[in-house]
């Protein structure tokens, strides 16, 4: 629901990130809706705040977007910023150096862990509350459970790929028993089928259709149970490499996507700009999103503030802060060659600028103009002369080059956006998984089940909507600012070999997700991080200095350390991921 719609807004204190996430479960904290005496209204409030707790973000440590996590630990881009030192935590996570599971105030992911693990206290305060009333008491006690255990799957699904081995805590356990739950309980396929219960309850009992918008229905659990049957198929081993791709959890994504596209309540935006306006909030390509609103009487808003240390610095319309810059890498990946396709083997060996990219330069994909502030392009499809990019919107581009982020920013006179101090949030909401995902997934699943013919039509619905979503980014007179040229498929142009298919999925994927996040997941969950991310690295170093000492190591890197403080916190009974002992 949007939450000017149900009203429980949470205050956190900031002193109250002291605690760990154990404390969470145990201490009630200021703000929090109390379950009380058993009731419908308890009940469907303690489910309110669940929701609200997926979103009870913070900068340092993010749990909405992954854009720290998952696209600067990628070669999708670059820290940012006022230059290494500034958040130098993220500057670690980027060169995969001396990565401490040590606790500061800006150490991202012991604040990330946190937060999670808060959320999911407010499912199993709610799943506390709903069990204790039958049916009778709430005729929709069933479909509020399915929703908490949906909230409560998220955040243990994004800790999985953060951490891969987790304390699993449910409404069940005491405190005693908190305390005494190991992250080794399970094994990792079995903690992936731990987490898949909860999407498995809501998928058999949530309905086709809420009433209310925001909350979850049967096809957003059909999705992310997809989602997470998609990783559990790439089996690793302890040292965290593939070493099996599973035929019957694949089979489980087509069948579970299959329910989703079929059920025709889902179709891609038409243009893909849609996804990155307020206009898209909730729309027929919106499977889950997080929802956020402004101006509902607070002073901040439900807000998400986690964007807002992307804006471009030297732009007077923001001023704040310059992070998450585009990589070269990923830049020159747009290009395309002449039959509209990518330039998938060459296209890192010539650097593009933004002199290359113009109406009659370099062919590209359309969707660089809506990922990437390219100078002299119009910004955030704004044609007005204050918002076309500049190379002086760049805070340091001697560091981190002239290119930056998009996506997540917004308009600075858009009704979404709010300044407070130098911080920026905005009430538009974060898309989780969009249909889109949901049609590559099934066509990742059909390459891998040796099926690439049936991927083919899907990836091309996607290519298609590339092609045409040209319009939002254009000058005033109508002119484009870059050379768009993009075509489908269609087994000639790249004969559809599995390895091909397999090649062009992958590709699609960092382009239609390009610093959204999820890239760094997706070459760890595909087994190939470390060749990506070490050849990646090798052409960057002559282009960016301060990543000379970057190095991805296998058997390490692929997931976070378990917070030091977590550690300490429960006597040494949860077991440090390899290689940072």
């Amino acid at each position: 629901m949007k939450y000017n719609k149900i009203r429980i807004y949470i205050i956190v204190m900031i002193s109250f990130l002291a605690f760990s996430c154990n404390d969470y479960l145990e201490i009630e904290p200021q703000g929090y809706v109390s379950s009380g005496s058993p009731s419908a209204e308890s009940a469907n409030g303690l489910v309110t705040a669940a929701y609200a707790a997926v979103g009870n973000n913070d900068m340092p440590g993010p749990i909405v977007s992954m854009v720290w996590y998952g696209s600067v630990r990628s070669d999708d881009a670059y820290k940012g910023g006022g230059g290494i030192g500034d958040m130098d935590q993220f500057n670690l996570y980027e060169q995969y150096n001396t990565v401490q599971p040590s606790y500061s105030w800006d150490a991202g992911f012991p604040w990330t862990w946190e937060n999670y693990y808060a959320s999911i206290s407010r499912a199993n305060s709610a799943l506390r509350t709903l069990n204790q009333l039958t049916d009778e008491d709430y005729d929709l006690r069933k479909v509020r459970i399915g929703e908490a255990r949906f909230l409560r799957g998220h955040s243990y699904f994004m800790l999985k790929i953060l951490f891969k081995y987790i304390p699993y805590i449910d409404e069940n356990l005491s405190n005693e028993e908190i305390l005494q739950t190991s992250n080794r309980k399970y094994s990792n396929d079995e903690l992936w089928d731990k987490i898949a219960e909860d999407f498995q309850y809501a998928l058999d009992n949530l309905p086709e259709t809420q009433p209310e918008i925001g909350r979850v229905n049967k096809y957003s659990a059909a999705a992310y149970l997809a989602k997470l049957r998609l990783y559990q198929a790439y089996e690793q081993d302890e040292n965290h490499q593939v070493t099996n791709i599973s035929q019957s959890r694949l089979q489980e994504v087509v069948n579970l996507t299959e329910m989703v596209i079929s059920s025709g309540k889902y179709s891609l935006n038409p243009d893909f700009a849609t996804n990155y306006l307020p206009e898209g909030d909730n729309s027929p390509e919106a499977v889950f999103s997080i929802q956020f609103s402004i101006s509902d009487g607070t002073t901040a808003g439900r807000l998400n503030f986690e964007p807002g240390l992307s804006y471009p610095h030297g732009a007077p319309q923001y001023g704040c802060c310059g992070f998450h810059q585009a990589s070269q890498n990923m830049v020159n990946a747009f290009a395309t060659d002449a039959n509209g396709l990518p330039v998938f083997q060459s296209f890192n060996d010539v650097e593009l600028s933004a002199a290359d990219i113009t109406s009659d330069g370099v062919t590209v994909d359309p969707r660089i103009d809506h990922t990437v502030g390219i100078d002299g392009h119009p910004y955030k499809y704004r044609n007005e002369d204050s918002y076309i990019y500049s190379t002086s919107w760049v805070r340091v581009p001697g560091v981190y080059g002239n290119f930056h982020s998009m996506k997540e920013q917004q308009a600075a006179d858009c009704s979404c956006y709010k300044k407070m101090g130098p911080f920026i949030g905005v009430s538009k909401n974060a898309d989780i998984i969009r249909y889109a995902d949901v049609l590559l997934m099934q066509a990742e699943a059909y390459i891998e089940l040796g099926q690439e013919a049936r991927a083919m039509p899907l990836i091309n619905l996607i290519r298609q909507r590339a092609a045409e979503s040209t319009v939002r980014t254009r000058f005033k007179d109508g002119s484009a600012p870059s050379n768009y040229l993009i075509s489908e498929y269609d087994g000639v142009n790249l004969p559809w070999t599995q390895e091909n298919a397999r090649m062009a999925l992958r590709w699609e994927r960092r382009m239609e997700f390009a610093m959204e996040g999820p890239r760094f997941f997706d070459l760890v969950r595909w087994g190939i991080a470390e060749s990506t991310l070490n050849a990646y690295l090798e052409n960057e170093k002559p282009r960016r200095e301060y990543l000379n000492n970057a190095k991805f190591t296998a058997g390490r890197d692929e997931y976070f350390p378990i917070p030091q403080r977590e550690i300490d916190f429960t006597k040494g009974g949860y077991t440090q991921n390899i290689g940072y002992n």
